[in-house]
């Protein structure tokens, strides 16, 4: 039996490639963010949205909560602000 991927997304809304960078560097040089964890990333571009996803299998949803409130971290210390988050099995 295959587990699928889920993933925690969030929408940065008004991020530059510049502050992108910035951010993708941190977290991944951040433990938090480590295997079984996968950081997945869409760079902003014109007419939309910078988003990263932190993908994890089911059973690794405790880290992935985890390593979400250590993103808010990384984001905030950039003067980010999140548009959206999207968590999986959250109405």
């Amino acid at each position: 039996m295959t587990s699928s991927r889920q993933g925690i997304a969030f929408t940065l809304d008004g991020v530059d490639e510049l502050t992108f960078a910035r951010i993708l560097r941190d977290v991944m040089t951040d433990t938090a963010f480590a295997r079984p964890l996968q950081v997945q990333a869409q760079e902003p571009r014109p007419g939309h949205s910078a988003r990263l996803t932190l993908a994890f299998l089911p059973g690794d949803r405790a880290a992935a909560v985890q390593a979400m409130q250590r993103l808010k971290t990384v984001l905030l210390r950039y003067g980010v602000q999140i548009d959206s988050v999207h968590v999986p099995g959250e109405a």
